[in-house]
């Protein structure tokens, strides 16, 4: 039996952890980086030493962000400890670290918000409207099946979102007619498939294993689907995928620029902008907490600091006095 490829190895234990595509392909191309930074040595000769030198740089002479060097670090994490099986959490890696900044998230006020929607239709409009109703990140609107809205109780279910922690959040009312709609489109586009042969939709983890008729239940339908299908890049079959990050981004910044915003306006703003909205609106920052997934509320307080510098519009400067 021929021995298998060390990424080959990467790509098989990642899937075995149901890992995202995404964090493959990153992950995937940060390991293979690391091996021909150290002239294609094999990565179980090297170590500590070979891991500082390539993260350090990363950071002084390719000037990554400390996110974009985190990454790498917990790529060649993998490597070591679940795909070669070499602990490192021990060997104290000492790289210079990429310089971290304190960046205030860009945030829209709600007649920009109402504006980028206004320049909106169809699909999208809706699919933003949510994201901004639910404050969701966009992996987690895409990734939403038809069983996840529940119109009884005018609640969204979020399941494996990145912070591995499920939750449930208000169901907007101004969109509950227009989701109704969208699924009813949903099954019908659904029930085109079956008729054609199709209808399988991707599950996650190891739903298909336990419910092998699961992948062509309407329940676990993509709630924003594709126009076609297409074919799994893992697995071969043709499916029905959700709609791509990259057309929703590019139908939100075409919006954006139609209204004439000049902030950096990305899919993530809008989940920005609900936090802080809620913020102003006087929840507080616990129930903000659960609502956005943040494991740490550290990293919700980022909207004080917002709300903080927004309301600083009622100092007058010295020039108008």
């Amino acid at each position: 039996m021929a021995k298998k490829k060390l990424l080959d190895m990467v790509r098989e234990k990642i899937r075995l952890k149901h890992y995202s595509r995404k964090t493959e392909q990153a992950y995937t191309g940060w390991i293979k980086r690391y091996i021909l930074f150290h002239d294609k040595k094999h990565p179980a000769e090297m170590g500590k030493e070979e891991i500082e030198a390539f993260l350090t740089w990363l950071a002084v002479e390719r000037h990554v962000s400390p996110t974009t060097q985190n990454q790498a670090f917990n790529a060649l994490l993998f490597l070591y400890e679940q795909v070669l099986g070499i602990p490192l959490k021990n060997e104290n890696i000492q790289a210079l670290r990429a310089k971290s900044k304190k960046r205030v998230p860009v945030v829209l006020s709600k007649e920009e918000v109402a504006a980028v929607l206004h320049q909106m239709n169809g699909i999208y409009k809706l699919m933003v409207s949510l994201m901004y109703g639910c404050g969701l990140r966009m992996n987690e609107l895409l990734r939403l099946r038809v069983k996840d809205i529940d119109f009884s109780y005018d609640r969204v279910y979020i399941y494996d979102s990145k912070s591995e922690k499920d939750r449930v959040v208000p169901l907007p009312l101004k969109v509950k007619e227009d989701l109704q709609l969208q699924i009813e489109a949903v099954k019908r586009l659904h029930e085109q498939d079956l008729a054609e042969g199709f209808g399988e939709v991707a599950l996650p983890f190891a739903i298909g294993r336990k419910y092998p008729g699961a992948a062509k239940e309407f329940g676990w339908q993509y709630l924003f689907p594709m126009r076609s299908r297409s074919k799994d890049p893992r697995t071969g079959k043709i499916r029905r995928h959700h709609i791509l990050e990259a057309t929703l981004s590019r139908n939100i910044q075409k919006a954006a620029r139609t209204v004439g915003l000049t902030k950096r306006v990305t899919a993530h703003t809008f989940r920005h902008s609900y936090a802080t909205h809620l913020l102003q609106n006087g929840v507080d920052i616990r129930s903000i907490q659960e609502l956005l997934g943040h494991k740490n509320l550290e990293t919700t307080m980022i909207y004080t600091h917002v709300v903080r510098e927004l309301n600083k519009g009622s100092v007058r400067s010295p020039l108008d006095f």
